[in-house]
């Protein structure tokens, strides 16, 4: 569990500092960072770090399609946590 854990962490961090150096290079006007990349981010269990970014940085947060593509990995990953959390209860 613990293991399970660090790794969640570090894909959160990992999701944020990506979106992170996407609106620097924002700021630079220099070569973003391709939408498909953010979303591939997000998708290890890392929507919790891509919602940070979205909000504190903020980042992306005038377009309505890449909310809702990070809105549907949201609901996916809530989803795969609801069903395999009484999976992890039995087991720890």
């Amino acid at each position: 569990m613990t293991l399970l854990l660090l790794c969640l962490l570090f894909f959160n961090l990992l999701c944020f500092l990506l979106f992170a150096a996407d609106k620097r290079k924002a700021q630079r006007s220099q070569r973003r960072i391709a939408e498909k990349t953010l979303h591939l981010a997000t998708l290890p269990g890392a929507a919790p770090g891509a919602w940070a970014a979205i909000l504190l940085l903020p980042h992306k947060n005038r377009k309505a399609s890449f909310w809702g593509v990070t809105l549907v990995l949201t609901l996916l990953q809530g989803a795969i946590l609801y069903c395999t959390l009484p999976y992890f209860q039995a087991r720890f």
